[in-house]
């Protein structure tokens, strides 16, 4: 990737997300047939957690405009007191830009993953994570967060920027998508 610091895309697996959520996925490992047989159902595919000073669950749908790029990352965010929650709501690939936190308790280099558009993500209380950034168009998603009292969101700059540029996403995409690089 053209960027800064040599950040690359990878793809979206369970495996390399662990450290900062679930990838919420239709996984046969976990389905299982429900209604006579009509419907299957994919069972505690993330792990919810907003109780944190008497927190409860929101559910709200964000609608997110397609990102310009080159796309320069210099803030980032985390919720220290719940989980959230990203599903797109279609078939349209996104990116995900999460970091580790240092033992200044500020974030790490950041780490960038394409969901495959089926695939969406639950960052672990307190990881640090760029908002939504949308490839191919307007794109819904089912967000699953926490309400209640209690300061939730801190940001914070980059101890340096980051660039992604539009070629290194554009050879992770699916045939059929497209992005307008501006």
């Amino acid at each position: 990737m053209a960027c800064l610091g040599e950040l690359t895309v990878e793809p979206l697996t369970a495996d390399e997300f662990a450290p900062f959520g679930d990838v919420i996925e239709a996984r046969d490992s976990s389905a299982f047939f429900v209604n006579e047989g009509q419907a299957q159902r994919f069972h505690d595919l993330a792990k919810i957690d907003v109780a944190a000073d008497n927190g409860r669950p929101l559910i709200s749908i964000f609608r997110s405009a397609p990102t310009h790029f080159p796309l320069t990352l210099h803030k980032i965010e985390r919720h220290p007191l719940g989980s959230q929650a990203f599903i797109p709501l279609g078939n349209h690939q996104f990116l995900i830009v999460v970091a580790s936190t240092t033992n200044n308790d500020f974030p790490d280099r950041p780490r960038v993953f394409l969901s495959n558009g089926h695939q969406g993500v639950n960052y672990k209380p307190g990881v640090w994570h760029h908002p939504l950034i949308v490839l191919n168009r307007t794109t819904e998603f089912l967000v699953i967060d926490r309400g209640g009292i209690g300061t939730n969101c801190d940001v914070s700059e980059l101890n340096e920027k980051f660039v992604i540029e539009f070629p290194e996403i554009k050879r992770w995409l699916k045939p059929d998508s497209w992005l307008s690089s501006s």
